[in-house]
């Protein structure tokens, strides 16, 4: 089945506007048809489903463009950094997390007469 560029965006729950640019930055590779609109077919419209599902879980579109290459290491390499990236952010948050619990709950007046505070921040 083949979509215009509309029915593909509906599709995916996005704009059409969100489909060229992508297409624009090189993240996503449309057929044409005779009168050079874009066709989205079934294996067209999988491919902007990926780069949706990647752009959802944070990668930038450089970051998709790489991931989605044909060559498997390259891709493979992309993933792996975001993995580190959102790891250490996940470390960061919870730092925060216990942080912010502590100074919810520190029985001194003010945070600096806190060696825990003091601690947690200098660990920040």
């Amino acid at each position: 089945m083949v979509r215009t560029i509309g029915e593909a965006a509906a599709e995916l729950g996005i704009e059409a506007h969100v489909l060229r640019h992508w297409e624009q930055a090189g993240a996503l590779t449309v057929p044409r048809d005779g009168n050079g609109y874009r066709t989205f077919d079934d294996a067209a419209l999988e491919r902007a489903r990926t780069v949706l599902k990647l752009r959802r879980v944070g990668l930038s579109l450089p970051e998709v463009t790489a991931a989605m290459t044909p060559k498997k290491s390259a891709a493979q390499a992309v993933v792996r950094e975001k993995i580190a990236a959102l790891e250490s952010e996940v470390r960061r948050t919870q730092q925060a997390i216990t942080y912010l619990r502590h100074t919810a709950d520190c029985r001194h007046r003010y945070l600096d007469d806190c060696q825990d505070c003091a601690a947690f921040a200098r660990e920040l």
